[in-house]
């Protein structure tokens, strides 16, 4: 027999789907089941967190306790990538999106990411996203993204701390 869960006690469960479509309700009710909670009702507010990322995989962390549920996006840098790259109206190619962001906007999304980063600095972190930026297949102030790398380890391009 399965262990019983106490309602009182903070569960936190993460589900893998793509925005603004409804997960497949039997795999998230095998992760939510145990915890008694309703798959359709949390499929509403999964497909309800996710508008703003159409499309996109994303990662959605449902927090429960008492059976209520709430679920928010957790976006990675490929994600923040792909986003800032669609409203640039980029075209997507078998390799990836074909695509091309600033400098700014990579230190942009380097904000956002350094509180999950395990980089020692904020240069570290944005040599993380500028990784990321090569594997999207996007270009960065018209250069492919290892050579601002370069540029940032040799101390040619300046990274600001804030």
């Amino acid at each position: 027999m399965p262990p019983e869960f106490d309602p009182e006690e903070i569960h936190i469960v993460t589900v893998r789907c793509q925005g603004q479509k409804l997960p497949p309700v039997n795999i998230l009710a095998s992760k939510i089941g145990p915890l008694k909670l309703n798959p359709k009702m949390v499929c509403q507010q999964i497909s309800e967190v996710t508008q703003d990322w159409p499309g996109q995989k994303i990662t959605v962390r449902l927090t429960v306790q008492n059976r209520q549920c709430k679920a928010e996006v957790v976006p990675s840098a490929a994600c923040y990538i792909i986003k800032a790259l669609k409203q640039k109206q980029c075209v997507k190619s078998a390799n990836g999106y074909r695509g091309n962001l600033t400098l700014d906007e990579i230190i942009r999304i380097a904000r956002l990411m350094q509180c999950r980063s395990e980089a020692k600095t904020f240069d570290g972190t944005v040599k993380m996203i500028l990784g990321t930026a090569q594997s999207v297949n996007c270009q960065v102030d018209g250069k492919p993204p290892h050579d601002i790398i370069d540029g940032i380890r040799d101390g040619s391009i300046f990274v600001p701390l804030e």
